[in-house]
């Protein structure tokens, strides 16, 4: 069977994005209710930036969720959570203090050339603003050949 560019292009579009400073790892197609429903405060984070116990602890806490109430109805918090669960980090040894995925070493390390007066820009504000400064964090894409940091 003789396979044309237009097929080969096609194939390679619908593959997802592959986000090479994070280990190189494709990111997993991400449900709906989660881009609504976490992605309303801020970026839909990757499952695989955080070990399962961050999520189930994070997600057992939503009332309480860094200072907000992020409660959801039972069904989506439980799908949710199964999901989170299933492409959680395994890599990850521990925990990140506070859960916080701004905490972990790799994202010390990844970031550690940025100036700590940047994360206070107006247009970044936080470390957790992921999508401040990698265009395609909404996608779960960090590629840091994209990065463009506001001024």
């Amino acid at each position: 069977m003789k396979i044309g560019p237009t097929c080969l292009l096609l194939a390679a579009l619908a593959q997802p994005a592959f986000a090479d400073d994070d280990g190189g790892h494709r990111y997993q197609p991400m449900p709906a209710s989660y881009v609504q429903e976490c992605g309303s405060c801020h970026a839909p984070f990757p499952p695989r930036l955080l070990p399962n116990e961050s999520w189930r602890r994070l997600m057992d806490n939503l009332p309480r969720h860094y200072g907000t109430d992020a409660s959801l109805d039972t069904p989506t918090q439980r799908a949710l959570a199964t999901w989170l669960a299933a492409n959680a980090s395994t890599r990850l040894r521990s925990a990140p203090p506070e859960d916080r995925i701004t905490r972990t070493r790799w994202f010390v390390r990844e970031h550690d050339e940025v100036p700590a007066a940047a994360w206070k820009r107006p247009a970044i504000k936080s470390a957790a603003n992921c999508s401040a400064c990698h265009e395609g964090a909404a996608l779960g894409d960090y590629n840091e050949h994209a990065v463009r940091i506001p001024r």
